[in-house]
């Protein structure tokens, strides 16, 4: 019986060269930004590593979020800027939930 889940749906369809590629490639891009966000924020955000970790896991869930609304992403532009906008809504999400606890 194959595994079918309905927000994996593009990402089950990709070669294992191709999901290894798309991985590598968001996560040093997320490296980048992860840097720089680090430098920007200090002691508020969560490390180079942490937020390639954010950064990385966002960027795949706003992907999923978008295949289990039906939103073609053909265009690699498109699922490009789904899934950057994802990947800062959630660090910005976790910054927020961070900085709140904080002042607990």
């Amino acid at each position: 019986m194959a595994f079918s889940a309905p927000w994996a749906g593009m990402l089950l369809h990709l070669d294992t060269s191709w999901l290894l590629m798309t991985v590598a490639t968001v996560a040093v891009f997320g490296f980048f930004f992860g840097t720089a966000l680090d430098a920007i924020m200090q002691e508020d955000g969560f490390g180079s590593t942490g937020n390639t970790l954010l950064f990385t896991l966002g960027f795949f869930v706003a992907i999923m979020v978008a295949n289990e609304h039906g939103i073609s992403l053909r265009d690699l532009k498109f699922a490009v800027a789904w899934g950057l906008g994802g990947a800062f809504t959630f660090i910005s999400g976790m910054a927020l939930i961070k900085a709140g606890l904080a002042r607990l």
